[in-house]
């Protein structure tokens, strides 16, 4: 007897093997198409992955009992629109089946036609390369012609769930800070460490690197996040007075509030700028990730140091004057 004939091939439990698979964490992908005919597909896929750099190939993978494949099969190109941290709804949209997911949904057309969705973290636009035979799917290899990158922080899939890029905690390990007390007593009674000025700017630049990791997970850029959060705190409406708050250049802030309208988070009428309520709902998301932050930060002081804190800063500004 041949001694491969002796070994038995277990069954896979095929809810198991997904379950197994969802400890590989992945981003989040619409993949999206159309055809001559003018008929627009789009699918919610993890599958997706790069093959090579030259040429640039990327692949990814449709079940065989899609619908949408006949469409992915006879456009010549497709897209692959890696969704941001804020896309969620948009993820839940394209993975539902017979409704207009296109409907209300905000894109413009890209190479071939194909549908490019707005605001993502990074698109790839590219030409069919090949169709491959894999088991209950069809594996899509495609030719990247176009791609743009959006820095945003992308949402991810694991173990059934959706989750979000955080910096690993081994990585706050490395302080800068000086360790030795005498020379640390040494340094902080120099005229630099004794200098206003400079202590704020150092303060402000290791708050925000602990910080600006965790409001990135809303998939929210930094101009967009601060503009949700000074208008539901009702200090500024206007462009003028968001420039003061937001603290970001005009230009800057003329194409978040474009983004954030496009997103259904902000109505822009003619004199001002207001949140819709899923608007508010994204900025209180926000307030709860720094104060999550600040408390964090703040828990080796009194409550009486807090507060001091704070009265300086607010004298510093002008607010208490």
């Amino acid at each position: 007897m041949n001694a491969s004939q002796d070994i038995k091939v277990a069954q896979l439990d095929p809810l198991q093997f997904r379950r197994a698979l969802g400890n590989f964490a992945t981003g989040v992908t619409i993949v999206t198409a159309q055809n001559a005919q003018g008929e627009k597909v789009g699918v919610t896929a993890n599958s997706f992955n790069s093959v090579s750099l030259d040429p640039a190939l990327i692949l990814w993978s449709i079940d065989k009992r899609s619908t949408s494949f006949p469409v992915f099969e006879q456009a010549s190109h497709f897209v692959v629109n890696i969704l941001s941290g804020a896309q969620i709804e948009l993820s839940n949209r394209f993975a539902r089946k017979n409704i207009d997911k296109f409907e209300g949904t905000q894109f413009h057309h890209g190479a071939g036609f194909a549908p490019v969705l707005d605001n993502c973290s990074a698109v790839f636009e590219c030409e069919r390369h090949q169709v491959l035979e894999g088991g209950d799917h069809w594996i899509i290899v495609g030719k990247v012609v176009n791609f743009t990158d959006e820095g945003r922080s992308p949402l991810l899939y694991h173990q059934g769930a959706y989750s979000s890029v955080m910096p690993h905690p081994s990585l706050g390990l490395a302080l800068e800070a000086c360790t030795d007390s005498a020379k640390k007593e040494q340094l902080f009674q120099t005229r630099l460490y004794r200098n206003a000025g400079f202590l704020m700017s150092r303060a402000m630049q290791g708050y925000l690197k602990r910080y600006a990791p965790k409001q990135m997970t809303s998939g929210l850029r930094t101009s967009e996040a601060r503009l949700l959060m000074v208008l539901a705190g009702e200090t500024a409406t206007s462009k003028e007075e968001l420039l003061r708050d937001v603290a970001v250049p005009m230009l800057e802030i003329d194409r978040a509030t474009e983004i954030l309208e496009n997103m259904n988070l902000l109505e822009n009428h003619e004199d001002f700028f207001a949140l819709t309520e899923k608007g508010k709902e994204a900025a209180e998301q926000l307030f709860d990730i720094a104060d999550g932050h600040q408390t964090e930060v703040f828990k080796k002081y009194s409550d009486q140091e807090k507060e001091a804190f704070f009265t300086i800063l607010r004298d510093l500004i002008g607010f208490n004057a």
